[in-house]
């Protein structure tokens, strides 16, 4: 009787504020020493990632005897050595300087339209953050200039590229200002590198929720205003061959600016039923949204639009068959490969990195990687099929 009272007394004593900031900040003191130790030096994360000098050629598109010559003759650095006299291995830095020297780069060419590409549901815990970081990363493993714009104030995408969204951004580096009456109309002003060559970042913090109040009033009255972030995509993407936007996962009014600025759209869906309805509900959202912004604002079109598996565990039959029901739902608007469950993504999440940041011998990390390869080249594809100039060169390869 004495233990019931005690535990009655418990849960009806009130939480105070001071309880919660405790909390929080425990948890913030927990983050900054993962961050000491897997961004050591300087909590500043590092791409530690090498390639040998025969997957240097493969990457660039040349032979490890033009590699050679080229630097023997100083078009190319001479290779750093270890101590042994052994080659320590080229950075993506080393093979984007290759690619250039070597002209084989492969994004668009000035006359091509820059993709901007949303990976948007909302529904949260869809893997697209995930999506997003792997995208970006393999696009910018293969030469590409990616610009990423964390539209989500949760800013996991901002977390797993190294930067602490409550130490290390303020507000007015966010798209919060953008929202604001005046005070920015060029993304530039918050764009900043990463620690992978090829990719820029547009930083998200708790703080941009309040660009959904911004922007709900400047679209008051003024419903032009929903294509002001289309306008600043289209200022900023001069600079990129791909911009992925990570939009929140909600309806709101970034959401639906987010919307109005891509043309190209991934849908992430896990084989649930639960996530399929959701999707559903999502697809009849957007489609009567984007009708009623094109009546109002003019029509616009999409390069692609596909639904793509995620969370896939093919271990599991139940995964199996909803995935194989989304296939006969969405037929060719789907993703043939799927975002499959593996945990060497859940690993490399304990360690805020991605899969491609990491290094293992492992067969597990193996298929995880192989996965992630097909699925963001079926990506890739679909964005060199939206550029005029490669459109030659897709056709003569029998893909186009």
């Amino acid at each position: 009787m004495a233990a019931t009272a005690s535990l009655e007394r418990a849960s009806s004593t009130p939480v105070l504020y001071e309880t919660m900031e405790a909390l929080n900040q425990r948890a913030h003191a927990v983050m900054e020493r993962l961050r000491a130790t897997v961004f050591a030096p300087d909590a500043q994360k590092t791409l530690d990632v090498r390639f040998a000098i025969g997957k240097a050629a493969e990457m660039v598109g040349r032979t490890t005897e033009a590699i050679r010559q080229a630097e023997a003759d100083g078009r190319l650095p001479a290779p750093r050595l270890t101590a042994t006299g052994r080659r320590e291995g080229y950075t993506l830095a080393d093979v984007n300087a290759m690619r250039d020297l070597f002209g084989t780069r492969p994004g668009r060419a000035d006359s091509d339209p820059p993709l901007v590409i949303a990976v948007q549901n909302f529904k949260g815990g869809v893997g697209k953050s995930t999506l997003v970081c792997h995208l970006a990363q393999s696009l910018a493993l293969k030469g590409y200039r990616v610009a990423v714009l964390d539209c989500d104030s949760q800013a996991s995408t901002t977390t797993v590229f190294g930067f602490n969204p409550d130490a290390d951004i303020d507000d007015d580096e966010t798209l919060l200002p953008f929202f604001r009456h005046g005070d920015q109309t060029d993304l530039r002003y918050a764009m900043r590198p990463t620690a992978w060559p090829g990719i820029d970042l547009l930083p998200a913090n708790l703080g941009l929720y309040n660009a959904e109040y911004e922007a709900a009033a400047r679209v008051r009255g003024n419903p032009k205003d929903f294509d002001r972030l289309r306008h600043g995509v289209e200022d900023l993407m001069r600079d990129y061959d791909v911009v992925l936007l990570d939009p929140p996962p909600a309806l709101g009014m970034i959401s639906l600016a987010v919307l109005r600025a891509a043309n190209a759209l991934l849908i992430p869906t896990p084989p649930s039923t639960v996530d399929f309805a959701s999707t559903s509900h999502f697809l009849r959202m957007a489609v009567e949204t984007i009708e009623v912004l094109d009546d109002r604002l003019g029509a616009k079109a999409f390069n692609f639009v596909k639904v793509v598996a995620t969370k896939v565990d093919e271990a599991k039959s139940a995964h199996v068959q909803i995935r194989e029901m989304m296939q006969s739902v969405f037929g060719a608007e789907m993703l043939r490969a799927s975002l499959l469950d593996s945990a060497e993504i859940d690993n490399a999440n304990v360690q805020l990195r991605t899969v491609y940041e990491m290094s293992s011998n492992s067969k597990t990390h193996e298929r995880c990687r192989n996965n992630l390869d097909l699925l963001n080249d079926e990506v890739e594809l679909l964005i060199r099929k939206s550029w005029p100039s490669h459109r030659q060169a897709l056709r003569q390869s029998g893909v186009a």
